[in-house]
Parts: structure tokens; C-alpha cells; sequence
């Protein structure tokens, strides 16, 4: 029997949600054993089309062949059958079960007799030992597992299921830089083994590194696919937003002030040990460092949302101690934090309403709100953050991560803080959103406020910064002007290997 060509062929797909259209005749195919990835900005059009490959969602029109043989999947189980799994960001495991318990979960749903511990436990560990993370333990609780690890078992739950494509959704969002490594050893693995994987990602060093091909869909339309190996990145932001990479960081005309803040030897619990810094108004300031060196812990010190041990923190030449975020922001100190779904948006509320809610008094008079005020004002912000949404009524959970984003920046933008501290303002969101966040940052500074950006790209503190301050175990151990700005010198600062760094 000849082999086939593509495990999966989705051609001419269709889908309108109450006559928005969401898909218009799109194509996307993948070859067994491949990683393709799929990409585009939010909105593009890729959550759509893997929820119909999984059964999910059913398109208007459109086929599906598997194997090249065409078939009906109209709800997930379906796909399940078909060996199509998909997994999210948001894990679908049960936190109180065992990691055995969670890979061999379907078991227990169609068999309701008598089940065999001893070889549920030593399959589990099979499955485990076969990707390369053997040293699970297979007694463990999922709760009590590492954000990857549990990653790991939903990957071990679909090979259960026989799976033969394999989607992942932004994998890497929550890993750290060890982990990630781990992960792109699996999914070699499971390459090498003949499994199919769609791999959805905004980071595109991950797709340029990772993949075999690249599929782009731009505005709900299939672009363009193309093979890793004969692209580059400027050719893919091209694709996928229409604009060349060296628009990439919009050019501003900020001229630097005095110093706002400032803060000396701070310390907080274990993470924060010896951090300073400084930044001036009209400055974009960045803390570079790996993943847990504590630059976040150090400003949720700093504002009081944790305890300061020690160190003294200065805004305009005046020291101050901060006693929560809310007095932060009544001293013109704003804080964007790196988790917008949990800390930074309310997603059930509407978008108006995330937007004033930090400035509802400039509107009150008498007790009462004048609405009008405040939806020409909030209709303001959200033109210039150019906020997509059909109405400022919405709720933020309907809107894409990038303007989800910018609803978040938009309410940081109302209090009219002179400080603004920006905690990975682009993480999980789409290569044009990010342009749009960049020019939004630009206009902040060009306005004279002073920015603090934490960012764990390399290539946004060295494009987007007038000035970095490297962080390494907790504490601040260099400082490079925009002229020292490279990976090179990030790297060697943030690794402890600073000698000639300059």
C-alpha cells in the first residue's frame, strides 16, 4: 500500500458565526510525521479551524480527508476516534486524580467492573518512559505536578487514545526556558515516531526553530504555506500582517527627562536580594533576566502587593513606601501585571467598564455618574489603542487576547499615572497586536511618562528599550545603554558571564 501523502487535507472551509465570517475557504494539510505550524494573528482564524478539525465546531461548507479518505467529524468524539487530539492551554485534567488515573481516564468512563491498578500504573509508566519523562511518578497528584509535567500527561492521554495528529496550542506560554527544551525533545520523539503535529504559536523563534512547514491565515483567510527551511522572520511577519519586519519597533521622538523613580537594594523574601534602579521620564526602561531572577517580585514589593524587607524606593526626589497597589496608583504609579486574565482584565464585565473603572470619579458628581461622559471618554481610549469590538457593551472575555491586552492598557491609561510599570505586555499575544502595544508604549513616553518594561524577550528589550537593567538571582547585575543593547550582552549579564560585556 503506497504511503499517503497528507494525514490531514482541510479544504475550501467555511465558517460564519451570526454572519461574521470567521473562515473563507481555507485550506491547511499535514503530512505524517511532520510539525506544522499554524500561525497568524489573533483573530486570523486558527482556533476556528482546529475546533472544526477536532469535532468541535462544523463548518458551512468544506471537507475534511484523513488519510485521504473523506470523512464526517461532527462532534469531538469523533475526532478523538480519528486520532485527532488537541490540547489546550487550559489542561483537561482532574487535579485530584493521579497522573495514572489522568492518562488512562477513558478507561474508567467505559469500564465500570473491575480495573487492574497494578496494570493501569505500569502502562502509565510505559507511556511515560516512551516520550522521555520516565521520572514522573505515576502515584502522583496532577495538582501537585509542575506546570510541563502536566503537560506531559495530557500528551500521554492522547498517545493513549491512539493519536495521530497532535495539536498544541501555545505550549510554551507558561514554561520556563528548561522546560521548553524538555518539550521540544517530546515533540521530536514523537515526530520521529510518525505522529502529526499542528503547532500554534506567536513566538516565532519557536516556529523557525521547531517546524517543518508553516501555514499563515491573515482576517479569517488562508495566506500562504511555506517550508521553514527556505523563509525567514521578516518574510513571515510580512505574510502575516502585511507589513515588513523593520516596521517591527515603530521609531519615537521622546526626549529624557529627570529621574521619576528610583529604587535602591531592594529586598523581599527569597526571590529579591539586592535590586536598583532608576528611570526618567520620557525613558522606556528595561529588566531583562531569565524566568524567576525576581524582576517581578520585585516590583510587586516595590507596590506593596508583597512585603518589602528592605531598601528604599524615591519618586520625585521624595522617598515614599507604597502600602498597596491602590495607594500606588493615587501616587501616579501604574502596574500592568504579566497575568491579564486573572489580575489584569475583569472578563466578565464589559469593556467600558475595564476602562474607567480606575478613573469612575472624574465622572461622579452629586453621587452620580454621568454616563455620557464616561462612554465619550472611554470611546476615546479605546479609538487611539485602535480596541477591536463591536461594542464598548461587550464583555472582555469575547475579545482576543491582543485587545484584551489593550483593554487592560487602556484602564492603566485612565488613572493618568506618570509611572507605568509594564509586566510582559506582550506575552500570548499576535505579532500586529504587539506592534500596536509597541506604538502605544512610544506614545506613553512621548508624553513624558515614565515606562518600566519586564520583558523576557530579548529582541523587545533590545528594539523597544532606551536603557536595561539585567536581573540575575535577585539581584541587579548590570546596567547597558541602548548602544549595549544585544542578546549577546543580555545573555552574558543574565548567565553570570559579564566579562568584556561591553
Amino acid at each position: 500500500m503506497p504511503e499517503i501523502e497528507h494525514r490531514v487535507e482541510m479544504s475550501h472551509i467555511h465558517k460564519s458565526f451570526d454572519g461574521v465570517v470567521a473562515l473563507h475557504d481555507v485550506n491547511f494539510s499535514v503530512k505524517p510525521g511532520e510539525i506544522h505550524a499554524l500561525v497568524g494573528e489573533n483573530g486570523a482564524g486558527k482556533s476556528t479551524l482546529i475546533r472544526i478539525l477536532s469535532g468541535a465546531l462544523q463548518p458551512d461548507k468544506g471537507e475534511i480527508k484523513l488519510k485521504g479518505k473523506k470523512v464526517d467529524i461532527t462532534k469531538p468524539n469523533d475526532g478523538l476516534k480519528n486520532g485527532i487530539s488537541v490540547i489546550y492551554q487550559e489542561f483537561a485534567l482532574f487535579q485530584h486524580l493521579t497522573v495514572a488515573e489522568n492518562i488512562f481516564i477513558d478507561e474508567f468512563r467505559e469500564n465500570r467492573g473491575f480495573i487492574d491498578w497494578k496494570s493501569i500504573k505500569r502502562r502509565a509508566q510505559e507511556f511515560l518512559n516512551e516520550v522521555g519523562f520516565g521520572n514522573i511518578n505515576v502515584n502522583a497528584r496532577v495538582r501537585d505536578l509542575s506546570v510541563a509535567y502536566q503537560q506531559v500527561v495530557e500528551i500521554c492521554k492522547a498517545l493513549t487514545r491512539n493519536a495521530s495528529v497532535l495539536v498544541l496550542d501555545e505550549p510554551t506560554a507558561v514554561l520556563t526556558n528548561k522546560e521548553v527544551e524538555r518539550l521540544f525533545e517530546l515533540i521530536e520523539n514523537l515526530k520521529n515516531k510518525g505522529v502529526s503535529i499542528v503547532y500554534i504559536s506567536h513566538r516565532l523563534d519557536e516556529i523557525f526553530r521547531i517546524s517543518d512547514r508553516i501555514t499563515v491565515l491573515k482576517d479569517g483567510r488562508y495566506v500562504d504555506t511555506v517550508e521553514t527551511s527556505s523563509t525567514d522572520a521578516g518574510q513571515l511577519v510580512n505574510l502575516m500582517i502585511g507589513r515588513d519586519l523593520k516596521t517591527y519597533f515603530p521609531e519615537r521622538t521622546s526626549k529624557m527627562g529627570k529621574t521619576v523613580l528610583s529604587a535602591e537594594h531592594i529586598r523581599a523574601g527569597m526571590a529579591v536580594k539586592d535590586i536598583s534602579f532608576n528611570v526618567r521620564e520620557g525613558e522606556v526602561l528595561g529588566l531583562s533576566g531569565l524566568v524567576g531572577a525576581g524582576r517581578t517580585e520585585a516590583m510587586r514589593a516595590i507596590l506593596g502587593v508583597d512585603k518589602l524587607d528592605s531598601g528604599k524606593v524615591v519618586l520625585n526626589g521624595k522617598e515614599i513606601k507604597i502600602k498597596s497597589p491602590q495607594h500606588a496608583y493615587q501616587l501616579g504609579i501604574g502596574f500592568l501585571p504579566e497575568d491579564r486574565k486573572t489580575q489584569g482584565v475583569l472578563l466578565k464585565m464589559p469593556i467600558l467598564y475595564n476602562i474607567t473603572i480606575s478613573c469612575l470619579g472624574n465622572f461622579c458628581k452629586m453621587g452620580w455618574i454621568n454616563r455620557k461622559q464616561e462612554t465619550q471618554y472611554a470611546n476615546k481610549l479605546s479609538q487611539e489603542l485602535a480596541i477591536k469590538a463591536a461594542s464598548l457593551n461587550n464583555k472582555v472575555a469575547s475579545l482576543s487576547g491582543g485587545n484584551q491586552q489593550k483593554v487592560a492598557i487602556a484602564k492603566l491609561l485612565a488613572s493618568n499615572c506618570k509611572v507605568l510599570i509594564l509586566d510582559e505586555p506582550t506575552r500570548g499575544v499576535d505579532v500586529g497586536a504587539k506592534i500596536e502595544i509597541f506604538k502605544i508604549i512610544n506614545s506613553m513616553v512621548e508624553k513624558k511618562n515614565a515606562v518600566i518594561i519586564i520583558s523576557s524577550e530579548m529582541t523587545e528589550i533590545i528594539g523597544l528599550c532606551d536603557r536595561a537593567i539585567v536581573i540575575r538571582e535577585g539581584r541587579s547585575v548590570g546596567e547597558l545603554q541602548k548602544h549595549e543593547l544585544s542578546e549577546l550582552n543580555l545573555i552574558k549579564y543574565s548567565m553570570g558571564v559579564n566579562e568584556d560585556a561591553s
